[in-house]
């Protein structure tokens, strides 16, 4: 696993040991950040349920002005501290130790650019999230929400919630579903 572009480019970054955490691979993640390169830049990135952090590093690696990590393992929360400091992005990321939806109250923008989520698969943990996130003030008509979730995921709540399939990228054993509040464009 490694940053695939920017400033930290070609460097590796390490993973929790075990099989809690799913590193999200060098290819998809070079896909997605072809999807999203315009919203990317100087923008405030938040990487939920970080794992690694490679997501959020990512993001900071190509301009990305903050990112927030927010994990609540210990173990992964240790190897995002040490991969912000091998790729010398502590100073734009604020880590987050602590359940994704309370962490939410704690991210302190006026409006936040990108979101992405990458929970445990089978256990609902998006429609948790994505309730509590339409109650931020930060998410804006223009802020774009990312789940990484099995092919097999559907939302089909998504409009009861205020939010918008735009669009789903799927590959062999996962998908993107990239999310908009209802009425932005």
């Amino acid at each position: 696993m490694r940053v695939i572009a920017g400033t930290a480019r070609s460097l590796p970054l390490k993973a929790p040991e075990g099989m809690d955490t799913r590193p999200t691979t060098d290819r998809i993640k070079e896909t997605l950040f072809n999807m999203i390169q315009n919203d990317v830049p100087g923008g405030v990135f938040v990487d939920l349920f970080s794992g690694s952090g490679g997501i959020g590093i990512e993001a900071l690696s190509r301009g990305a002005r903050k990112a927030y990590f927010i994990e609540n393992a210990p173990k992964a929360a240790a190897v995002i501290t040490q991969n912000l400091a091998f790729t010398k992005f502590t100073d734009r990321a604020v880590l987050l130790k602590q359940d994704a939806c309370a962490a939410l109250g704690s991210i302190a923008e006026s409006a936040v650019d990108v979101i992405f989520m990458d929970p445990p698969y089978g256990q609902e943990q998006e429609r948790r999230v994505l309730s509590a996130l339409r109650e931020m003030r930060y998410v804006t008509k223009d802020t774009l929400i990312i789940v990484e979730a099995s092919r097999e995921t559907t939302l089909p709540y998504l409009s009861e919630l205020g939010f918008l399939l735009q669009k789903e990228k799927c590959y062999k054993t996962n998908k993107h579903l990239f999310i908009k509040r209802a009425g932005g464009d």
